[in-house]
């Protein structure tokens, strides 16, 4: 059975990634204990809200460095993808962890996409990786979000939102979902599932 450790900093639905990944038979262990990080076996990183408050957070309990110098398999949820770029238009231009190159940008409403983009889209594999393993162009997923990550090397598969959103992201052992995979029904299932069956 997999183990995985999500991060409760406080600027996170973790309850809710939390039941998802128990109903797949996961043990989920929730903390923001620096020590546990660094050792967990496979680690989540959610996230809602700003990036300077999520980041403060970071900060505040010493998880920063834990953080971006973790070795394993590391997947940062909505806000949680964001955190992985270097900054954020959000606040003036806040810094993030610096795991992958690129500025997060607020996102531009038309007359058929307002902001915040809030609702089911359909992805577009642009990269096969084994956390995509079973998902398909046209598969739905759920997502809530301002702010969007660059395109790039990085990016695994896109939206849609009136331009191409980096919905999955990978740079090394960090991979990122811009939508929710907890409420993302059968295609979150099969995303997060893949996650659980990563070599550690």
């Amino acid at each position: 059975m997999s183990t995985v450790t999500v991060v409760s900093y406080g600027a996170g639905n973790v309850a809710s990634v939390q039941f998802a990944l128990e109903r797949l038979g996961a043990t989920v262990r929730l903390t923001a204990d620096p020590v546990e990080i660094a050792d967990a076996e496979r680690l989540i990183l959610p996230g809602v809200g700003a990036a300077g408050y999520a980041m403060a957070r970071l900060s505040e309990l010493e998880l920063i460095e834990p953080i971006r110098t973790y070795g394993r398999p590391l997947l940062g949820v909505c806000l949680g993808q964001q955190l992985l770029f270097e900054t954020s238009e959000e606040g003036g231009g806040a810094p993030l962890l610096g795991l992958i190159p690129g500025t997060v940008r607020k996102m531009d409403p038309g007359a058929d996409r307002p902001v915040p983009h809030m609702g089911w889209s359909a992805l577009t594999v642009t990269r096969t990786d084994p956390l995509l393993e079973g998902v398909k162009d046209g598969d739905w997923a759920y997502f809530v979000h301002s702010y969007a990550c660059p395109d790039g090397d990085a990016t695994l598969a896109c939206a849609d939102y009136g331009g191409s959103v980096p919905a999955v992201v990978r740079n090394g052992n960090r991979w990122g979902c811009q939508f929710h995979p907890e409420r993302s029904a059968a295609t979150g299932a099969r995303i997060l599932r893949n996650f659980l069956d990563l070599s550690a």
